[in-house]
């Protein structure tokens, strides 16, 4: 039926959705290595507008413990700085006239604890967010049920998004698995 198939798009659509959310949300969590998607919340005020600080310059690792921020206007070196340290990270951006320069601390195995749970939180979230899809997706089902489907094809439906909801949790179990492998390795 169609109805059911764009119930079950829906909800993939939406669960597809969650994995991306936690997947960005994960590459903002450090784990030790420098990389520039820790930047990814700094906004500069750049000219009276807030802006992201990759659209206002070149990120790059030169190693696995340094960032490089290089402006494309030398004047938005020190807002670079200012908001890097608005920011809150736990960085400390150096300003050499030309780039400024972030030097990575290694972790403490109680940081690292720590960034593990902040990860798992995230991985709950996202599974949160996938089962309220599957509740969303089945309510649509039983709707439907009462209206224009059949018994049978309502519950093949329901098999079919539990069956969804089942792969997208394991992802969401496989990303947490290498997320906190990443974090752990010293």
């Amino acid at each position: 039926m169609e109805e059911i198939e764009m119930v079950l798009d829906m909800a993939k659509e939406s669960m597809s959705s969650a994995i991306e959310h936690l997947k960005k949300n994960l590459g903002r969590i450090r784990a030790g290595r420098a990389s520039s998607t820790m930047l990814d919340t700094v906004y500069v005020d750049y000219y009276g507008s807030m802006t992201p600080l990759s659209q206002i310059s070149n990120i790059n690792t030169p190693d696995g413990r340094t960032l490089s921020i290089q402006p494309w206007e030398k004047a938005m070196l020190e807002p670079i700085e200012k908001a890097i340290m608005v920011a809150n990270l736990g960085l400390n951006p150096q300003n050499n006239g030309e780039l400024i320069m972030i030097n990575i601390p290694s972790l403490t195995e109680e940081r690292r604890r720590d960034l593990v749970k902040q990860a798992r939180a995230e991985g709950e979230d996202a599974k949160v967010s996938i089962r309220n899809s599957r509740k969303e997706a089945n309510d649509e089902i039983k709707a439907l049920k009462e209206e224009t489907i059949s018994d049978d094809l309502a519950k093949d439906a329901e098999d079919q998004v539990q069956k969804l909801t089942d792969s997208f949790v394991k992802k969401v179990d496989d990303l947490m698995t290498l997320k906190e492998a990443d974090i752990m390795k010293v």
